[in-house]
């Protein structure tokens, strides 16, 4: 089968990811990115605003020119590439939401464009809940051979970290808004006033993606203090690597964490600061793997496969 892929941002790594899979699957993708500066350059990288309307009006003409080869159907990535996955006229499209394509600022124009796709996949049952359609909830999935359990004493020599502090990670830019990194801050300030020992709040920005398990593994905690969500991968990461999450109630995040323990899910700092407080002062590992087949990335590539067949039947 002949896959088309459209993409606003080829580099994301969930992306990359899907792309792998798919071709391990005997898919044959071809993948064509919007011009223009993608989503990764900008502050916020679930937002798109660093291309302009010329950006896709430029890009048209190229899914075009690729839709009358020899392809059995378009997959648009991000809801901005509807638009143009929809306006060629031969073959069918499956779009795939993200979260901020659906819930930001630009969701009127996925809403718009989203009824025409021959089936829609979203990340979350929350985004379900957004979507005026019917649609295929499929999360993104994590490679649990790569996010795996390790020695925390050998993360943190790899990375430098020292062996005898409490360590919080954030695992984005602290400039991207959406993530609200100040409120992390008080989070953890909060909590480390609470068990009166030091505790250091650490980013993991520009990080290769390989290396992240390091970093899963080295902390005592990782801290989402997110605005909105779909289904956010580094907290199904944290889980593949045993690491304790406490976040806002944001996307999927509570049905990924209501049976891991420990964690927490809330949108009330009180309650956050205390179950950091209590994480770290107990320091043990949670028992997130136990529940990862269900976010499995084998387990995204099937199902995907699977709507592939149903359009194209």
């Amino acid at each position: 089968m002949r896959v088309l892929n459209l993409v606003t941002n080829e580099d994301a790594q969930f992306f990359r990811a899907q792309v792998q899979e798919l071709e391990r699957r005997g898919i044959d993708l071809t993948t064509l990115s919007v011009p223009g500066r993608n989503r990764s350059e900008s502050i916020d990288a679930n937002e798109d605003g660093k291309r302009s309307v010329l950006d896709y009006a430029k890009f048209y003409p190229s899914v075009l020119a690729h839709s009358l080869d020899d392809y059995d159907l378009i997959h648009a990535n991000y809801g901005l590439t509807a638009p143009m996955a929809v306006a060629q006229p031969k073959l069918p499209v499956v779009l795939s939401l993200w979260g901020s394509d659906l819930m930001g600022k630009y969701g009127p124009v996925t809403q718009r464009f989203a009824r025409f796709c021959d089936e829609v996949i979203v990340m979350s049952e929350g985004m379900a809940e957004i979507y005026e359609g019917e649609c295929l909830v499929i999360p993104h999935g994590v490679d649990l051979s790569v996010f795996r359990s390790m020695d925390q004493s050998t993360a943190r020599e790899e990375l430098g970290w020292p062996q005898d502090e409490r360590i919080v990670l954030f695992p984005y830019p602290p400039k991207r808004d959406v993530k609200n990194y100040p409120r992390a801050e008080r989070i953890v300030d909060g909590a480390r006033d609470r068990i009166g020992v030091d505790v250091s709040l650490r980013t993991a920005t520009g990080v290769p993606h390989h290396r992240m398990p390091y970093y899963l593994n080295a902390a005592d905690a990782m801290i989402m203090t997110s605005r909105r969500e779909g289904s956010p991968n580094t907290v199904k990461e944290a889980m593949a690597c045993n690491l304790p999450v406490v976040s806002t109630d944001v996307g999927d995040v509570r049905t990924r964490l209501d049976p891991v323990e420990p964690s927490a899910v809330s949108d009330d700092d009180a309650a956050l600061t205390a179950a950091l407080a209590e994480i770290l002062d107990r320091r043990e590992r949670s028992n997130g793997r136990e529940y990862a087949d269900a976010i499995a990335l084998e387990r995204m590539g099937e199902r995907i496969v699977a709507v592939y067949e149903d359009v194209t039947e």
